[in-house]
């Protein structure tokens, strides 16, 4: 069973851990969005002192612009295949792969069309959930080719 802690959290919407509970059902906490300006991703998030990790959801065809932030990250796909950009090298991730993504270094990740995606993600509190999008022209979520919602109209 997962409460809501009321103490202060980096991100909003994110459970702070411990006070007595130390244990979180990941599918019952309430969504946060990783960022609506560069990424569609959305999942449970829970914050100790150090650390904050994730379960996020990106629908197929979408995910993030390249991007970057000052904390490091890791993130280990449950379901579908991520295309990933980690400075530059890319990469196709399946269920049971981990994601490196050294601080302060451009990456991305878009689920593939074939479905959703589904990861664990863990970085450490140097910074929110969120990063800062490379290309300021950018402003939105990636989308492979025909998943764009703005192409329909």
């Amino acid at each position: 069973m997962s409460t809501e802690s009321k103490q202060q959290t980096k991100n909003k919407g994110a459970i702070k851990g411990g006070q007595g509970q130390y244990t979180y059902d990941m599918y019952q906490l309430k969504d946060v969005e990783a960022d609506i300006n560069y990424s569609t991703g959305i999942g449970g998030v829970v914050e100790g002192e150090r650390i904050q990790v994730g379960l996020i959801r990106k629908p197929r065809g979408t995910g993030s612009q390249i991007h970057m932030h000052p904390n490091e990250q890791w993130n280990f796909v449950l379901k579908g295949r991520l295309k990933v950009d980690v400075n530059g090298v890319e990469t196709i991730a399946g269920p049971g792969t981990v994601i490196y993504m050294p601080a302060n270094t451009p990456h991305a990740t878009i689920a593939l069309g074939d479905e959703d995606v589904e990861f664990f993600v863990c970085k450490d509190l140097t910074h929110h959930i969120a990063g800062t999008v490379i290309d300021p022209t950018k402003q939105r979520p990636a989308y492979m080719p025909g998943f764009d919602p703005d192409e329909t109209k």
